[in-house]
C-alpha cells in the first residue's frame, strides 16, 4: 500500500479542492474584507485571523492522547470532514440569512463557524499526517506533498479569478454569502477523494497513558531530551512571526491604491499562484533531503516582502509581495509536514506531531497582538515587529536537523 499513485492522485484532489474552498476567506486577502464589512475594528481582524488558523491548537494534544492507540484513524478523520462541511456552508448560510439587518449577529456566527472548522482540524491534523505517514515513504512524501500544494495553488489561482468576479459583480454581503456556501460544495468533492484512501493497519501502537495529565507530562519531556524537536518547534513557531502584519498589509492597500474587487481577485490568484509555482521548488528540494533548506529560503522571502511592502505602496509591488507570501508560506507548510515525520519514531508518531503542532500554533494568534500593535503604532512599527520575529527565525533555521 505505500507510494500507490491512487492515493497520490486523492492526496493531490483533496487538496485542490480544500484550496478552492479556503482561499475565498484567505486571512491576507477577503476575510479582512469581510470582518471589515461589519466592523471597522482593526484588532477584531486579528482575532478572525487568528480564529480560521488557531482553533486547533486546544485539541491536538487530546487528539494525540487518543490517536496513539489507533490502528486506523480513517473514520475519525471522516467525522472531521463532515464538521469542516457543515460549519463553512454554515458561514455562508449565516450571511444570507441575517447579513446586512444583524450585523452583530452575522459577526458572531461567521466566528463560531471559523472555530468550529478550524478546532476540527485539530483532530484531523492528527490523523491526516497520520494517513500520510503509512501510505506514502519519506522520500516519496515530498514529491506527493509538492504536487498537492502546486495543484493546490492552481486551485487557489481558479478561485481568485472566481471570488474576484463575484465580488465585481454581487453586493455585499450576499456576494460573501455566495463564496462560503459554492466553496462548500467544492470542498465536499476534496473531503470524499481523500476518504476513500486504503489505510493500512498499524502494529506498533503505544499504550495509552492512565491519564491526560501524565500523557502530557511525557509528552512534553520529550522535548527536553530530542534537541531535533526542540530546535524545530521554536523555528517553526517563529516562522508564523509574520502574521502579525499579514492580515494588515491589504488593508493599508485599502488605503493607499484603489482597491477593487478584481484587484482584490487578481491578488488572490498572484499570491497563490507563487505558492504553486514554488511548489516546483519546494517538491524538488524535499526530495533529496533539503528541508531545511527550504525552511531557510522561506524565511528570506518574508523578509524581503515585509520590507517591500514598509517602503512601496504601488499595485505593482503589492501583486509582487503577495506573490512572495505565497511561495513562503507553502514552503514552511511543505517543510514542517515532512520534518517531524523524519525525526519522529513510529510509535510516537501522533505525540510528535501533536507536540510541534500544538506548541508552534501560538503562532496562529500572533494577528491579534499585531492589530493592537496596528492601532496605536501604525505600519511602520507592525512591519519592525514582524522583521525581528522572521530575522530571529532564519537565525534558528540554521540549527534545523535534515
Amino acid at each position: 500500500m505505500i507510494d500507490r499513485f491512487s492515493s497520490h492522485v486523492k492526496n493531490i484532489l483533496h487538496g485542490f479542492f480544500l484550496a478552492v474552498a479556503t482561499t475565498i476567506a484567505e486571512p491576507s486577502t477577503v476575510l479582512p474584507l469581510i470582518v471589515h464589512h461589519f466592523s471597522s475594528s482593526n484588532i477584531l481582524v486579528g482575532i478572525f485571523a487568528s480564529l480560521l488558523r488557531g482553533g486547533a491548537i486546544v485539541v491536538q494534544l487530546y487528539a494525540a492522547f487518543n490517536a496513539q492507540t489507533y490502528k486506523v484513524v480513517m473514520p475519525y478523520l471522516k467525522r472531521v470532514f463532515l464538521a469542516r462541511f457543515l460549519s463553512w456552508f454554515g458561514i455562508g448560510a449565516a450571511i444570507y440569512l441575517f447579513g446586512e439587518n444583524y450585523p452583530r449577529l452575522t459577526l458572531v456566527l461567521i466566528a463560531v463557524g471559523l472555530f468550529i472548522f478550524s478546532f476540527s482540524a485539530g483532530f484531523g491534523a492528527i490523523y491526516f499526517k497520520e494517513i500520510l505517514a503509512k501510505v506514502f515513504s519519506h522520500k516519496f512524501r515530498g514529491i506527493t506533498m509538492g504536487y498537492r500544494q502546486f495543484f493546490a495553488g492552481f486551485g487557489a489561482i481558479l478561485s481568485g479569478a472566481a471570488t474576484g468576479y463575484i465580488l465585481q459583480h454581487f453586493q455585499a454581503p450576499q456576494s460573501y454569502a455566495y463564496l462560503f456556501m459554492i466553496s462548500a460544495i467544492l470542498m465536499g468533492f476534496g473531503l470524499v477523494a481523500f476518504s476513500t484512501i486504503e489505510e493500512p493497519i498499524k502494529e506498533n501502537v503505544s499504550k495509552k497513558e492512565k491519564s491526560f495529565k501524565e500523557f502530557l507530562k511525557r509528552s512534553f519531556n520529550y522535548i527536553k531530551v530530542d534537541k531535533a524537536l526542540k530546535y524545530q518547534i521554536i523555528t517553526i513557531l517563529l516562522s508564523y512571526g509574520y502574521l502579525f502584519a499579514l492580515p494588515f498589509v491589504i488593508l493599508e492597500a485599502k488605503e493607499k491604491i484603489d482597491l477593487s474587487g478584481y484587484f482584490v481577485g487578481t491578488l488572490i490568484s498572484v499570491q497563490m499562484g507563487g505558492a504553486m509555482i514554488s511548489n516546483l521548488l519546494w517538491g524538488k528540494l524535499s526530495s533529496i533531503k533539503r528541508n531545511k533548506t527550504i525552511v531557510i529560503i522561506s524565511f528570506i522571502i518574508l523578509i524581503i516582502a515585509f520590507l517591500l511592502a514598509a517602503i512601496f505602496k504601488e499595485k505593482i509591488v503589492y501583486m509582487v509581495i503577495f506573490f512572495l507570501f505565497g511561495m513562503a508560506s507553502d514552503g514552511f507548510r511543505l517543510a514542517a509536514n515532512n520534518l517531524i515525520l523524519i525525526i519522529a519514531p513510529e510509535d510516537k508518531r501522533p505525540i510528535y506531531v501533536a507536540l510541534q503542532a500544538n506548541i508552534t500554533s501560538l503562532g496562529l494568534f500572533f494577528s491579534i497582538p499585531g492589530g493592537f500593535v496596528l492601532r496605536y503604532f501604525g505600519y511602520d512599527i507592525l512591519y519592525i515587529v514582524t522583521l525581528f520575529f522572521l530575522s530571529i527565525g532564519l537565525l534558528f533555521s540554521f540549527r534545523l536537523r535534515e
